[in-house]
């Protein structure tokens, strides 16, 4: 989508092309009624001409008036390059939204570029635990209903605040390595405490995570035997029960016969 600037320009131009245009259609269309009247005379035909001629002289005159009064508006300030930039990339992630498997490449895009970005500080290996143990729970979310799911919200709320964590500690690093050395002390105990956060924030989500997949496993442990296959040895003793009663009925009913000598 373009923006305010560029679309009045267009419809300027739109404008101006347009009663350039109904002017010549006018011109030609009056020319032809004021020849062709006199030369054939009055008639139905010089009645159509002129009315066809008349409404293109107004719809000329109309177009320069809308004409005029636009470019009597001031134009709109152009955007700065930076906030036109973030519209452009705005457009984009909406478009790629709304494809079939937009948001999940988006996400991926995301984690990457954020892994990237804290590479070589000590927050971006919490960074790559704390995705590994996202991307467990994201798998196992559809299934922890119920009781668990309240875990779940306070699992994704830690995992907003692990990353913010993560972040603000990996920028007191930078911070640190171009600290002069009387600031450098105060630096390095911040970072120190940032770090034992951060570790021990990606260490309790972890336990979350299997603690997760304790409750999936118990909640889905299969029985000794499965129902069906109880059924089935069932359904095989009735059968051989009702083939040994078969058996002896027709010992039963079978005459006996004499011996013969």
């Amino acid at each position: 989508m373009a923006d305010e600037r560029t679309r009045y320009f267009r419809r300027l131009d739109r404008l101006r092309r347009s009663a350039r245009r109904w002017s010549v259609v006018a011109g030609g269309l009056g020319g032809a009624t004021a020849v062709l009247t006199p030369y054939a005379g009055l008639g139905l035909p010089d009645a159509a001409w002129a009315g066809v001629a008349g409404s293109a002289v107004a719809l000329a005159a109309w177009r320069w008036i809308d004409l005029r009064a636009l470019a009597a508006q001031p134009a709109p300030p152009a955007l700065d390059p930076a906030e036109a930039a973030a519209r452009s990339r705005a457009r984009l992630v909406a478009a790629v939204e709304r494809l079939p498997a937009g948001s999940g490449l988006l996400a991926e895009a995301r984690r990457v570029r954020n892994r990237v970005a804290l590479r070589g500080t000590t927050a971006g290996q919490q960074w790559a635990r704390l995705d590994r143990a996202s991307l467990t729970l994201a798998g196992m979310a559809p299934r922890l209903s119920g009781l668990a799911e309240p875990a779940v919200l306070e699992a994704a709320a830690a995992d907003r605040s692990l990353r913010e964590l993560a972040e603000r500690t990996a920028s007191v690093e930078r911070a640190l390595r171009l600290a002069p050395t009387d600031a450098r002390s105060s630096l390095a105990e911040a970072h120190r405490m940032l770090t034992a956060q951060l570790e021990s924030g990606v260490a309790a989500y972890e336990r979350l995570v299997v603690a997760a997949a304790g409750y999936l496993a118990e909640d889905a442990r299969p029985e000794p035997t499965h129902p069906a296959a109880d059924r089935l040895t069932e359904a095989t003793d009735l059968l051989h029960g009702v083939a040994s009663a078969l058996a002896e009925l027709r010992a039963v009913d079978r005459p006996l016969r004499a011996p013969t000598l």
